[in-house]
Order: C-alpha cells, then structure tokens, then sequence
C-alpha cells in the first residue's frame, strides 16, 4: 500500500475543506512549499496536490504554488495534481512544468472520449479521479452529483484497459467523510 500525503491549495494556501465546502475552508498554512519539504522529509515516497480553486474554475489556478513546490520535491519525489484540468494542452504543460502524474476528474465523468486521448497521449501520467458523495460521482470541485455510482464507473474506467501503457490509475475520494474524521459510511467494515 502507498500512503500519498496530500496538499490542498486555495489562494495559495493549504487548507482543508469540510466536506468539499469551499466557503468552509480550514488554513493548515500559507507556505505551501514548506509543508511539501516536511512531507518529502518525513518519507513521502510520493504527493498529492489539489488545486481547489482549479477544481471549481476548471483551469488550474494555484500555479505559482505549485511551480515552486516543484522546484522544491519535484526532484525527489513524484508530484501529482488534481483540480481544474481538462484538456490536453494543460496536461502537457503540467507534465513539462515538472508534475510526474495529473488526475483526471471532471473531464474523465464528462468526456470519457477526453480521458482516451489523454491516455493515449500521455501513456503512464494519468490518474481517474473519482470523487464520491453518498456513492455518486460528484463533478467540478464536488459542486455537482452525477447519476453515475462511483464503482460502476470506476470498473468501467478499468474495464477499458485500452493497452498497459495507457490505461490510467484510479483514485477516489469520499466528500461526506473530508475533514470529519470518520470514514465514508460505504468504506466502514459491517
């Protein structure tokens, strides 16, 4: 198992929203880059950043902080970031500004036609995201429930396998359970 610590951006700070909730954002810091060092050196094999305001504007937003957390671990460890990309020349700018992998959600839900040109594209640096309220899909920073439930459309995503080299990575998150501490009602052992 791989344990990725995670770095949520809003206004180039990390913070913590409560249940996807934007309006109800916790700040942890307002050096970003300084948190990414502390995790790098406490083990990281890997991080995880969340572009917040990218999620709900649908174009990356926090790319300061990010370039600079880059230049920071990039070296290290393999970054990831999720939150506001959606299209093809923004993957190749994250990819060549130094990020190992980007997570596809939105526009993987949306387009799945998208998520195949990624793939294919960029074999290896994709990652489905899929994000989970009450066991739906939730889309654009958690703001929208699709009809879709989030096993079904996460078995099709694997199901499509279009070759080893191109076939993305799966990751979930559960809305109702961030920032509670209580685990999602559907991951709770019965």
């Amino acid at each position: 198992m791989l344990l990725i610590p995670a770095i949520d951006l809003k206004d180039g700070q990390c913070v913590r929203l409560k249940q996807g909730v934007m309006d109800d954002a916790t700040v942890f810091s307002d050096d970003p880059v300084k948190v990414a060092a502390h995790w790098r050196d406490q083990g990281a094999r890997r991080l995880h950043l969340v572009d917040l305001n990218g999620a709900f504007a649908g174009k990356p937003k926090n790319e300061s902080a990010i370039k600079a957390i880059l230049r920071e671990v990039g070296d290290d460890i393999p970054v990831q970031l999720g939150g506001g990309i959606r299209d093809l020349d923004t993957i190749e700018r994250c990819l060549d500004d130094g990020l190992t992998y980007v997570i596809i959600g939105t526009a993987a839900v949306k387009n799945p036609g998208f998520l195949h040109d990624a793939c294919t594209a960029f074999g290896g640096h994709i990652i489905v995201g899929l994000d989970a309220k009450d066991g739906k899909v939730a889309t654009d920073g958690w703001s929208k429930l699709t009809g879709h439930e989030v096993a079904d459309l996460g078995k099709k995503f694997q199901d499509w396998a279009w070759s080893p080299s191109s076939t993305p990575t799966l990751a979930a998150t559960a809305c109702s359970a961030a920032s509670t501490s209580k685990p999602p009602s559907s991951w709770r052992r019965r």
